[in-house]
């Protein structure tokens, strides 16, 4: 067995067989050279025994070493003994069944793999371990085997194939394992009862193995066989059973504290590893370092054992900035494995993947190179197209089949994106293709194939395919990222093609600022200049439904109207509609709300005109904000309706729910507070269900206004703390001068959120008689507003402020807001504006 399961070994183990052969050796005068050509075995036999990388060789090499050394009598009794300690105490057939397997390791993470093999070994007579060397196939295996003693009452034994063995060897060593010598004594010892045989390191002599295992299995048809290797032997009817790395923590999940990492199998060994390197274990500050470091490692055991052991002088983060980039370069000593360098015994994680990755065939090899392009988990029919040559597709299942059986590639879960290259293996084959010259031609290539994906998939971000399409780019974030960053260098005009169909899905995933950025660097770089106009003005059009995100929609008006002079001249109606919901959006902020409700019509007449439903939808939410601003709030509620039954017409559940999002706000300002509750309530649900952050944190505040106007103002502060937890502090009453909130989603942005919880705070305080802090909180509110293409809560904010202050100066600012935008007071703003003039006239 491996190395690993030796440490249980006693004194017959590695320590005295090595010294018993080194003292026999001298006391003959041979050397290891002389030894070996006088027994006909190998010389590296003769030293991994005396160098104890050998501790099980096989009876007939322990007999022709004796012969050759002159022993017999004790001596020779001596030396079999420990040579073959297992075999020695087997007991007869009529006792407990016989267990000749070194005692199992624990393992992290592993039990479902256990009963899993336990429950195969019941099917299928030959069941193969395979997978990198380092991932764990002979402790599973020598766990599996103790675990299912019971149920081979015949026995279970363990077999370690040596280099150069041939069948005989291997089928002597097998029958030795049951106490007999020969193979028909096998068949007579065993009969009609299930026996277990483990036969661990096939790789040493595979060929051997398999025609060993053929005479084996045929002879004794009860004997069940465990197989632990690199590739599987090859017999009919072998089941192969690949083993995965251990499961690491998700990419962008901070673990929360020691007890959330060690959820994970990876984190938990590298963690008790790194304890016995290091007395201290990991700080809470080392925690998120340490998730990413097993991250990095693909959750290999041997490369978080040999990481692990650099903690004797490193702390997890300093390992993460150190090795974090180039873990193939590793290196340990592991007993029985052979090393890169014969002098030390040392090995690489790159050494152990190249022995996989060379039992490959040259086009498998050659395809394995180009999927490492791909930097998460990709699908079939994207490997596929990655994988066409000359634009003629195949069938890459064959060839995924087979990295699979040896380990190389994941396989899991039951979606499209299912398939993932070990990080070792993507890095090692990444390396040979940089070796090969292959390296840039096959990104060049990935950009080319994920390009065509994110095209595909953009159009479903509307309508009722919207969660699916968000799906497919949630699942190749990784990619997207990849190939913009290496078309932005090499190939500008494929990076605007792929960065244009993005803005929608960067808005519900937060990524305004940065995807923003993204379009207005290659829009200005001179080598998209020729690219086509629509395609530029997409591009134009998607850094400003960007900019609108976080309040720099005016600095791409200019652009939006270039865009849609494009788009009318091309004669793209999606376009032309695209353009104007956006200036829909833009305008408003810049006080232009009579252009942004032309724009409005034209979108809705033009949508009417090309029965674009969807469109008319859309159209139809923006002016319902009209009527709303001008106080017709019966309007805008049938505006409403109108909306959500073209929604439900065109099958768009999202745009639903915005429109119940909006119907919520505004049974708000028509006074029905316990209504707004219970709709705004069951909305936010929705909204976080859909993945849209920002929408929900608008209607969850419209929920709180609700409140606070109901006079329920311990209810109303528990939203405040749900959404800005900074914004209520035990004996703090003073609103932040300037406090940052989280980063804006779809449907607000930080000015929108920070008038919202001012108003919601001043409310409150009002409520409670403090019109001090009421005031500041309004005034905060105010200034908050001030840049948020909605007025109407600028004009919540005043009247509030006003009637805090009695201060003529804030009437004035509000009568000059409403001048602006238009906004029309709602009647209970009326009666609080008519209690000040009561009050003041008192």
């Amino acid at each position: 067995m491996t190395p690993d399961h030796d440490r249980a070994r006693g004194p017959g183990g590695r320590t005295g067989l090595s010294d018993l052969l080194r003292g026999h050796r001298l006391a003959v005068g041979l050397t290891q050279v002389e030894l070996a050509g006088r027994a006909g075995v190998g010389v590296r036999t003769v030293r991994d025994l005396e160098r104890g990388r050998a501790t099980r060789p096989q009876r007939t090499t322990v007999d022709l070493l004796a012969d050759a050394l002159g022993l017999s009598g004790d001596e020779r009794r001596e030396f079999v003994d420990t040579a073959r300690p297992a075999a020695s105490r087997l007991p007869a057939a009529h006792d407990d069944p016989p267990v000749a397997l070194p005692q199992p390791v624990p393992l992290v993470g592993r039990e479902r793999d256990v009963a899993e093999v336990s429950g195969l070994l019941d099917a299928y007579q030959v069941v193969s371990l395979v997978g990198l060397a380092g991932v764990g196939k002979t402790a599973l295996a020598v766990t599996v085997a103790h675990a299912v003693t019971a149920r081979h009452p015949a026995g279970v034994a363990g077999v370690l194939v040596g280099e150069g063995s041939d069948p005989a060897d291997v089928l002597a060593a097998s029958a030795s394992m049951f106490g007999v010598n020969r193979l028909a004594d096998l068949t007579c010892r065993i009969g009609d009862r299930r026996a277990l045989l483990l036969v661990d390191a096939v790789d040493r002599a595979p060929d051997a193995v398999a025609e060993a295992l053929r005479v084996l299995t045929a002879a004794v048809p009860t004997l069940r066989v465990l197989v632990t290797g690199r590739r599987p032997v090859g017999l009919a009817g072998e089941l192969v059973r690949p083993v995965a790395p251990l499961d690491v923590p998700p990419a962008g999940a901070e673990p929360a504290d020691r007890a959330d990492l060690d959820r994970w199998p990876a984190a938990a060994l590298f963690a008790a590893r790194f304890a016995q390197a290091r007395r201290e274990p990991p700080a809470p500050a080392e925690l998120p370092a340490l998730a990413a470091l097993v991250r990095r490692l693909g959750g290999l055991p041997l490369a978080i054992e040999l990481m692990a052991a650099r903690g004797r002088i490193l702390d997890v983060t300093e390992l993460l900035d150190r090795y974090g980039d180039r873990v193939l370069d590793l290196t340990g000593v592991r007993p029985g494995w052979e090393p890169a360098d014969p002098s030390t015994g040392t090995v690489t994680l790159r050494d152990a993947v190249a022995t996989s990755y060379h039992l490959l065939a040259t086009a498998d090899r050659a395809a394995l190179r180009r999927l490492s392009a791909f930097r998460n988990r990709w699908s079939v029919e994207l490997a596929e197209e990655l994988l066409a040559d000359g634009g003629r597709r195949w069938d890459a299942a064959p060839m995924l089949d087979r990295l699979r059986e040896l380990g190389l590639l994941s396989v899991r879960g039951t979606g499209p994106f299912r398939f993932r290259l070990l990080d070792a293996v993507r890095d090692f084959a990444a390396e040979q293709a940089d070796a090969d010259g292959e390296a840039d031609r096959i990104r060049m290539r990935h950009a080319t194939v994920i390009a065509g994906l994110v095209r595909r998939t953009a159009p479903g971000l509307v309508g009722a395919q919207m969660s699916g399409a968000v799906h497919v780019l949630d699942e190749a974030t990784s990619d997207i990222t990849a190939a913009l960053a290496y078309a932005a260098e090499h190939a500008p005009e494929t990076a605007l093609l792929l960065a244009a169909s993005l803005p929608r899905w960067w808005r519900l995933r937060g990524r305004d600022v940065s995807g923003r950025r993204r379009l207005r660097r290659l829009l200005a770089d001179p080598r998209t200049a020729g690219a086509r106009p629509t395609l530029r003005a997409w591009a134009m059009l998607g850094a400003a439904r960007l900019a609108a995100e976080h309040g720099a929609g005016a600095e791409e008006l200019p652009a939006v109207r270039a865009a849609l002079a494009v788009f009318a001249e091309a004669g793209d109606v999606t376009g032309e509609l695209s353009a104007r919901s956006v200036l829909c959006a833009l305008l408003p902020g810049l006080g232009a709300h009579d252009e942004a409700r032309e724009q409005a019509e034209a979108a809705l007449a033009s949508a009417t005109r090309h029965h674009r439903v969807r469109e008319m939808a859309v159209a139809q939410a923006h002016l319902t904000w009209h009527d709303v601003r001008e106080g017709r709030l019966a309007g805008a509620r049938r505006r409403l309706a109108t909306v959500d039954r073209l929604a439900a017409q065109c099958g768009d559940q999202r745009l639903r729910v915005l429109a119940r999002a909006d119907q919520a706000e505004l049974t708000r300002l028509e006074g029905r507070y316990a209504e707004a509750v219970e709709q705004g309530r069951r909305v936010a649900v929705a909204l976080a269900e859909l993945g849209d952050p920002g929408r929900r944190r608008r209607t969850v505040g419209a929920v709180g206004l609700a409140l606070a106007h109901a006079g329920r103002a311990d209810d109303a502060l528990a939203t405040v703390a749900e959404l800005w937890p900074s914004g209520v502090v035990p004996g703090r009453r003073r609103p932040p001068a300037v406090e940052m909130l989280d980063p804006p989603g779809p449907g607000g942005n930080a000015s929108t959120e920070d008038a919202l919880r001012g108003l919601i705070e001043g409310h409150v305080a009002l409520h409670r008689g403090d019109r001090e802090l009421a005031a500041e909180w309004f005034a905060a509110a105010a200034d908050a507003a001030e840049g948020v293409a909605d007025r109407r809560d600028l004009v919540e904010a005043l009247v509030g402020l006003a009637v805090s202050t009695a201060d003529p100066a804030v009437l004035d600012r509000l009568d000059a807001a409403r001048q602006v935008s238009g906004v029309s007071l709602l009647p209970q703003e009326e009666e609080l504006l008519f209690s000040l003039s009561a009050r003041r006239r008192r």
